[in-house]
């Protein structure tokens, strides 16, 4: 089995494999606990990046277009169902690409893109100046709130949590989209109330890559809104991903 995916609750009879992409300085574990708040028609499986957790040996991805490749290259076996995609800030970005990426035949099987805290490809930008260094990241991460920040603050964990901050937000700062055709699946993009790194407004863009239906929504919280209050986006997902009604 592929050591870039994680699948904490296995429901092999599951209709659907909902497959997370964690955000910058995350890991697969951030999903741990979602399969228990989600039907059981869902399984959950998650996407853990080289440099971390249990593969803090392997070496972290030089760039997006790498770690998409080697990602693409892994999944082929979790689309033997309908999947959707949910990426979480950074995760987005990675989903997107690793969207775009699946071989024509494997494309049917994405059924829902799911865009959580994150500006569309085209809008994304490198980090301001006043972000970069060590301290400027650990300022930036601590201001967006959820468990990172919370890591950040014990000393014994701060340096491996920059250690796999600073590959990640290289990815971040070099990455640039290339057009292409959009996503043929319907997209949902999400936002938090009051998450300033990724309003409303900036969600909205999502509708522009994809030919299929385009949901807006705004939950309750920061930018990790599904750390804080996670009951409003396991009810999305569940709802978004239901079965459709049976023809009469």
């Amino acid at each position: 089995m592929s050591t870039w995916f994680r699948t904490f609750v296995p429901r092999p009879a599951a209709r659907l494999r909902l497959i997370c992409f964690p955000h910058a300085g995350g890991a697969a574990s951030a999903y741990r606990g979602w399969a228990e708040m989600l039907p059981p028609s869902i399984e959950v499986t998650a996407v853990q990046y080289p440099g971390r957790q249990d593969r803090i040996m392997v070496e972290q991805a030089p760039d997006m277009d790498t770690l998409v490749r080697e990602a693409t290259a892994e999944i082929e076996p979790f689309l033997d169902r309908s999947v959707a995609f949910f990426g979480h800030s950074m995760g987005a970005t990675v989903a997107y690409e690793v969207a775009r990426s699946l071989p024509r035949a494997l494309r049917p099987a994405l059924v829902h893109f799911f865009a959580s805290a994150r500006k569309a490809p085209d809008d994304c930008a490198p980090l301001a100046p006043e972000f970069r260094g060590d301290e400027g990241m650990l300022r930036y991460v601590t201001g967006l709130g959820g468990n990172a920040g919370m890591l950040l603050a014990h000393e014994e964990l701060r340096e491996l949590a920059l250690f796999v901050l600073r590959g990640d937000f290289h990815l971040i700062d070099t990455y640039t989209h290339r057009p292409g055709a959009p996503l043929t699946c319907p997209v949902t993009a999400i936002s938090g109330s009051y998450d300033a790194a990724c309003t409303r407004a900036d969600a909205a863009a999502w509708e522009r890559y994809t030919t299929g239906a385009f949901d807006l929504r705004e939950l309750n919280g920061g930018h990790f809104y599904l750390e804080s209050a996670p009951e409003g986006l396991m009810a999305l997902l569940a709802d978004t991903l239901a079965p459709a009604p049976a023809a009469h």
